[in-house]
């Protein structure tokens, strides 16, 4: 695979002009369809087959146009302080905006608020109900813009007037904050190559990568459903991603430049070795998010698809753009140098780096750093048994948002499981409906936390009956879930009496569903994930227990991160400081997606730092020297990367989007963790007390397995006397 590779750097090398004109039309083209035909996303979190999914699919089929089953929303009324809303004045502006809601173009209707009773005890705080007759998706602008012009007319009469529920939704958009990631990228390339010429090649690359992968994306988004998230997370993975990936290819390149080889050969060489890393990295990013598909879940595969397409366009742009923006440079790889940097650039070439210094004191002490690094994983990882699983809803909301504020108020005025209602879907017609709509009501309004049954609703047909069932506790909380399984166990004796179905619908059980759904198919992902990782490394370093320890460390890296997701947005830890608004339940697709997006990125360095151990263990060193060796190449490149990587996922947590802040915060967190606690100190450790046994692979394994040479053991034979010497293996060891 080297000398594959090493010949189409090359050959972008010398077809640049030809090259960046493809990518430019791809990016161009792509961008244009995208325009023309590009469709909306989705904020629908589903999952075909699920119970509560069932019933809201039954309500909108048995009451068409209704609203049943349809997107709602709440417009919460407050009066001032010694005013009630049942005022006249103030029961007129709630008259108007009632009849002015009513009037857009897709409401099924809207409750009065004083018709239906839904007015607090104390007269302060009232709601109106409107229903619609398409799901949330479905809404536009319009819609909205036309719910808030009612709430308007009612504030502007004196009344505090917030709206919240499923309808005001919208798809999740970028912020500028997210660029602040991309700044940070820049400075600490600047720092690694000392030129601006050089430090800017990675970023533009990544650029060009992600512009021509979201182009595509959105151009599908005409024929397919996506996940409202997942070009947001596409755009994280592919800024980090296509980064890192150009920049483990133009710090060989310069490695090689440096020891008077030409350029053209320089990249060739770069593509041929580093490029192969690039390659096993990408793949086993792939592999990860790719895995999500097979969960069967529609939005989690949509977003793991979006986001693996992204990593395999940032491959490519590395393997072909990145040699050919070389070509451009030339020979004069390293212009314009940063006043400042000069002298540490220097300083750099003459004496042992911080992080050879570092693999020599690990191998020194193997098991004092391994026993440190496990402990203080498990430390972190602590308050992962707390952990709980749950859907956003408005009271994630940032404090100011109009949805959280009509979140509270429900609260204050209602109770807090008023913001969470239960519905049930009884299917059935004749006596035993009505008869177990009797029993129904009998049995849920004794249980504990239940603080009202609604008198159910019967539809026309007389086949389907509505009961809304109002929890003491609020929608996220374990006793509405234990609240919703009591209610599902008691249903069973009913149906076998009356030949009814009893289901559970509404937005907290779909949560529960949904989360249940998830956990189910977490230890399948898990397993599937790492199985097929485990035998591409194994394949790329012709190992068993190198793979095997690229795979402990993982999951030490992803339990602290686990613990840290719960620290900060379940315990509300240092949530101040990130603009965490409020706590609860962890997203409950956030652990399968974590699994597959941190295996993934945490094998690039995994890849890009073993495999320069490997290069040198194939040259002749000696176990520890090759660890050694591999950190004198790999750990400034791995820490400049982590940096990047990881400055990119925190731009996005400062960002107003609860869901899109708590997965750049896993991730900044998990990659972080993983590059500096688990390969900069675990993998030394391990590789240094394993020694030769690192490398065993059974000779009929040996026979079986492709030789991907992803040392580029195959370059060495053909070129010996352009690589760059460097010191000998064993000469920086004897400094100890």
């Amino acid at each position: 695979m080297a000398l594959i590779l090493s010949r189409l750097g090359r050959t972008a090398f010398e077809h640049r002009k030809a090259v960046l004109a493809v990518w430019l039309l791809l990016l161009i083209g792509f961008g244009a369809l995208a325009g023309v035909a590009g469709g909306k996303t989705s904020t629908q979190l589903t999952i075909p087959g699920v119970e509560s999914i069932r019933a809201a699919e039954l309500l909108q089929d048995r009451l068409p146009g209704s609203g049943a089953g349809g997107a709602t929303a709440r417009i919460v009324f407050a009066a001032g302080t010694g005013t009630s809303v049942t005022d006249p004045g103030n029961r007129a502006a709630i008259a108007r905006a009632v009849e002015q809601a009513a009037g857009g173009e897709r409401v099924a209707g809207v409750l009065d608020p004083f018709q239906a009773g839904s007015v607090s005890a104390d007269g302060s705080i009232a709601y109106a109900t409107v229903t619609y007759t398409a799901l949330a998706n479905d809404l536009t602008e319009t819609d909205r813009a036309s719910l808030l012009a009612a709430a308007e007319a009612a504030r502007s009469a004196g009344l505090q007037v917030e709206v919240g529920g499923e309808a005001t939704q919208a798809a999740t958009e970028a912020s500028a904050t997210e660029l602040i990631g991309v700044g940070v990228a820049l400075v600490v390339l600047a720092v690694t190559f000392g030129s601006l010429l050089a430090a800017g090649l990675p970023l533009l690359t990544a650029l060009f990568g992600v512009g021509t992968a979201m182009a595509a994306t959105f151009s599908l988004t005409a024929v397919i459903e996506l996940s409202s998230t997942a070009p947001t997370l596409g755009v994280m993975i592919g800024l980090a991603v296509g980064i890192d990936y150009a920049l483990f290819i133009a710090v060989r390149h310069r490695e090689i430049l440096g020891a008077g080889v030409d350029p053209k050969e320089s990249a060739g060489r770069a593509v041929g070795t580093a490029g192969s890393a690039v390659v096993f990295a990408g793949l086993t990013v792939i592999i990860a998010l790719a895995g999500l598909a097979v969960v069967g879940i529609p939005f989690l595969a949509s977003m793991g698809l979006v986001a693996a397409g992204v990593v395999a366009v940032s491959v490519l742009v590395a393997l072909t753009l990145v040699p050919a923006f070389l070509g451009f440079a030339g020979d004069r790889f390293s212009r314009w140098p940063i006043p400042g940097l000069r002298a540490r650039q220097a300083r750099l070439g003459t004496r042992p780096s911080f992080g050879t210094r570092w693999a020599a004191a690990v191998t020194r002490r193997p098991v004092a750093f391994l026993l440190a690094t496990v402990i203080s994983t498990g430390v972190l990882a602590l308050p992962a048994v707390d952990l709980e699983l749950g859907l956003p809803d408005d009271g994630v909301q940032p404090a100011e948002a109009t949805q959280r504020q009509a979140y509270d108020l429900l609260a204050e005025g209602f109770g807090p499981g008023f913001n969470g209602p239960l519905t049930l879907v009884v299917d059935g017609s004749g006596p035993g409906l009505a008869q177990s709509l009797r029993s129904l009501s009998d049995s849920i309004s004794a249980l504990p936390d239940v603080a009202a049954v609604t008198p159910s609703t019967v539809t026309p047909a007389g086949d389907t009956a509505i009961l809304s069932v109002i929890p003491h506790s609020g929608p996220s909380t374990v006793a509405t879930k234990e609240l919703v399984a009591e209610i599902r166990q008691l249903r069973g004796p009913i149906e076998a009496d009356t030949g009814v179905e009893v289901l559970v619908t509404g937005n907290t059980a779909v949560g529960i569903d949904i989360s249940q759904k998830l956990s189910d198919a977490l230890p399948v992902f898990l397993g599937l994930v790492v199985g097929l990782s485990f035998l591409l490394l194994t394949v790329a370093f012709r190992s068993l227990l190198v793979p095997l320890k690229a795979t402990v460390g993982f999951l030490l890296s992803l339990a602290a991160t686990f613990g840290a997701l719960v620290a900060v947005f379940q315990w509300g830890w240092f949530s101040g400081l990130l603009g965490v608004d409020a706590t609860g339940p962890i997203l409950s697709f956030l652990p399968v997606l974590l699994i597959g997006l941190l295996f993934g990125l945490a094998m690039d360095y995994e890849v890009f730092l073993v495999s320069r151990m490997r290069e040198d263990y194939v040259h002749g060193a000696a176990p520890k020297e090759a660890v050694i060796g591999g950190f004198r190449h790999g750990a400034r490149v791995v820490t400049a990367a982590a940096l990047i990587m990881g400055s990119v996922f925190s731009g996005f947590v400062l960002g107003p989007d609860s869901t899109i802040k708590s997965i750049g915060f896993a991730l900044a967190f998990g990659v972080l963790v993983d590059a500096f606690v688990i390969r900069m100190t675990f993998v030394p450790a391990v590789m240094a007390l394993l020694g030769h046994k690192a490398w065993y692979l059974p000779g009929w394994l040996d026979r079986v397995l492709p030789n991907v040479d992803i040392e580029g053991a195959a370059l060495r034979g053909f070129h010996d006397d352009d690589l760059p010497a460097g010191p000998a293996p064993g000469a920086l060891v004897g400094r100890r």
